[in-house]
């Protein structure tokens, strides 16, 4: 598809990529049952002799070629979708022990076919072990279009496998209650043994929204990590996730930590004709249609002007590791880390006529020296099990690499200060050709016994069309720069010979398989997360005016809201130069930095929230922000502020009800409702979730004035308490 501002910006993000490119050292739905699949192959797995003294049995799957990079099955974004053209079948759950020996798991099970692909066919993705290590998930395909212009529906959806061990006999199920006719990708076991995954259902289940659309491409995504209890059907939406989220996993604190696409921009497709971009005027099946293509938030990406003069071109492209609790509580970037500490560098200040804002971060505020691309990010993120609170990833490209390129790895503990975390190479990066030496890697696995274990294709550049060749290896140090280079393959190569409709044209395939996402066999402990208690000021503001939490919690619960408490909007930490940082509320208080310059006034905090109102000429929409206008909630009567705002307090606190479930954004304005400050990430709130933030960007180490995070008693939620009280219950 076209995108409008990728040639005025490739030479920015070549320039980024090479000059702040710092080495640093150190350490389906439906289809047929299996009764009804044709009888497997008599031709056996290759047995390759033991190779990489792996002490433990992986599981991975193995996938047909697709040497395409937009939309398909191994791409960084819309990777989620069951067209054979997106991901070809033919491909199997497959289980390698120490001695060597492979295990086809779903031909034992009677799942798949070779040849022409039909209504037996499968396509397999990113398997995922059971803490006892005797079983696991994965999502599956079962379909393909049997004959030359037939066109169906089908859909990812999760299947559990026992029968691991060697010699034991294999069983796979479909997992129960399920999201029907949607697909449910990434799937992994909860602490509790609630089953987490993706999936591109509706956020609240209309069907009439489906698909949802992404913020760049308005290509189909997935609405975000949901939560499933089999027994019961209980489905629980953890995060909305407005153009996708990657991958969840677990880590040794009990948080799943995932890799997020941020995005929040305005439409770049409204800007091209071609597209028919137009609004309905609400997320009903029956909204009109509207001609407007207004949008409110963020800032322009074309630049625009304002009270306080011109205002910056703003876009965002970036894929970062976030957390949340495993009852999607808690949503923030992974320990509140930000771009200024992760994509450093060239950062637009937002107001260009502020000579006190800075278009570059301070990097002396941090200790990272690896710049995180703009235009990519870290992908398949996966804590070290031997060192916990250090993570491997992949850094890769947004296009061209089907999520491929240099293993990175990081430290970012529970509660470590994101000032302290470090990504460091751990294979060769891209010169400043594009070439990698040594060849690409994708989905990193450190093991149980200290050894690093990847997918790798020898191909060198990013492109995709020559990625022909995925095989798993064990990762050894050169032993004179310290990166790691792989080995030879685990498997010896997984040869199979296919075909299928396209619908239109027949496509073959013979040759080796890529061989994906591997995951250990073993047993592991159940990592226990306490949940956190409110904090003392705010606990405080409840006892001061007689509000019982648990009957607070409670209430918000029945109403689908979260609340959510800032104690001072005019601290910010100190790194954050590229919006106004000399703030002060009319007749209260004021936080002005040793760096002089303008001081803005605020007035009233504005909430937006994520409403799929963008439509095109294909199916589905696109959400954008509005001011909050969601039914269920009612905060105090905030005169003369924006829609959606409600007052900030001489104390510099705000405190609202907030919609739950549904991605929100917000700013700060100056009493006549022009933007100060924005947000411009999307974050998701919990039905009973008391969220309290210090600042409104949170203070690392200390605030723009030089001093702590604020611990002040918010005025504003005592406020918001004598209200709620006064409400009919």
């Amino acid at each position: 598809m076209k995108r409008p501002d990728k040639l005025r910006l490739a030479a920015l993000h070549s320039f980024l990529a090479c000059a702040a490119l710092i080495a640093c050292g150190g350490s389906g739905g439906g289809g047929a049952a299996p009764d009804s699949a044709q009888p497997p192959s008599s031709t056996p797995s290759p047995a390759p002799s033991p190779v990489g003294n792996i002490s433990t049995p992986i599981l991975f799957v193995t996938q047909v070629p697709m040497l395409t990079d937009v939309g398909t099955r191994a791409s960084t974004f819309s990777n989620h979708l069951g067209e054979a053209g997106r991901a070809p079948r033919g491909g199997d759950l497959m289980i390698r022990y120490p001695d060597g020996s492979l295990r086809n798991l779903t031909k034992e099970a009677g799942y798949g076919m070779d040849g022409l692909q039909g209504a037996a066919a499968i396509a397999v993705r990113e398997p995922s072990v059971h803490w006892s290590g005797n079983k696991a998930l994965f999502s599956m395909l079962i379909g393909a279009p049997a004959v030359q212009f037939q066109v169906s529906d089908y859909f990812w959806q999760i299947y559990e496998v026992t029968g691991l061990g060697k010699g034991e006999t294999v069983g796979i199920s479909k997992l129960a209650r399920q999201p029907a006719n949607y697909n449910n990708v990434s799937p992994i076991y909860g602490s509790d043994d609630r089953v987490i995954f993706t999936s591109d259902r509706p956020r609240s289940g209309e069907a009439h929204l489906y698909p949802q659309l992404d913020e760049y491409e308005s290509m189909a995504t997935v609405t975000g990590i949901w939560s499933l209890e089999p027994a019961s059907g209980d489905l629980r939406l953890l995060t909305h996730t407005v153009s996708g989220a990657f991958t969840p996993t677990i880590d040794s604190y009990g948080r799943i930590v995932f890799t997020r696409w941020d995005h929040l921009q305005r439409d770049q497709q409204a800007e091209d004709s071609q597209y028919g971009a137009f609004n309905y005027s609400n997320e009903s099946a029956t909204a009109t249609r509207l001609t407007s293509v207004a949008e409110v938030f963020p800032e322009s990406r074309l630049g625009s002007s304002s009270a306080y003069g011109p205002v910056a071109a703003y876009t965002n492209n970036l894929f970062t590791p976030w957390q949340i609790n495993q009852d999607g509580s808690d949503e923030e970037t992974l320990n509140h880390i930000g771009r200024h500490e992760l994509s450093f560098g060239l950062l637009a200040r937002s107001f260009t006529g502020d000579a006190a804002l800075s278009d570059f971060t301070d990097d002396s505020l941090h200790v990272n020296r690896k710049t995180i691309r703009f235009d990519g990010g870290l992908f398949h993120v996966r804590e070290d099990p031997v060192r916990p609170g250090s993570y491997y990833a992949i850094s890769a490209r947004e296009f061209g690499t089907l999520s491929s390129d240099q293993i990175v790895r990081f430290n970012a503990g529970d509660g470590l200060n994101p000032e302290l975390t470090a990504v460091v190479d751990v294979t060769p990066p891209e010169d400043s050709r594009g070439v990698m030496a040594g060849g690409r890697y994708r989905n990193p696995l450190p093991l149980s016994d200290g050894k690093l274990v990847a997918t790798h294709t020898p191909t060198t550049s990013a492109n995709a069309a020559s990625m022909r060749e995925f095989l798993l290896k064990q990762l050894t140090p050169d032993g004179s720069s310290g990166n790691f280079t792989p080995g030879a393959s685990l498997t010896g190569g997984i040869r199979k010979a296919v075909s299928w409709w396209d619908p239109d044209v027949r496509q073959n395939f013979d040759g080796p398989l890529w061989e994906l996402e591997p995951v250990e066999v073993v047993a592991r402990a159940r990592p226990a997360r306490a949940a956190q208690p409110l904090p003392a000021p705010e606990r405080s503001v409840l006892g001061d005016e007689a509000v019982d939490e648990t009957a607070l919690r409670s209430w918000l619960r029945a109403n689908d809201l979260a609340l959510i408490v800032t104690r001072n909007q005019t601290t910010r930490d100190r790194a954050d130069l590229a919006q106004p940082f000399n703030l002060q509320v009319p007749g209260g208080v004021r936080t002005v930095s040793p760096r002089g310059g303008k001081v803005y006034d605020i007035a009233h905090f504005q909430i937006f929230q994520a409403d799929q109102i963008r439509g095109y000429r294909q199916p589905g929409r696109r959400p954008i922000a509005q001011a909050m206008h969601d039914p269920k909630v009612v905060n105090p009567a905030n005169p003369g502020g924006p829609a959606g705002s409600v007052k900030i307090a001489a104390d510099g606190s705000t405190a609202a009800f907030v919609p739950a479930r549904r991605a929100l954004a917000w700013q700060t304005t100056d009493a006549a409702g022009v933007a100060v400050v924005r947000e411009r990430v999307w974050v998701t709130f919990q039905p009973g979730e008391i969220r309290v933030c210090s600042s409104c960007h949170g203070v690392n180490s200390v605030d723009q004035a030089g001093a702590a995070a604020p611990i002040n008693k918010p005025a504003a939620l005592a406020e918001l308490m004598r209200f709620w009280k006064a409400l009919p219950k």
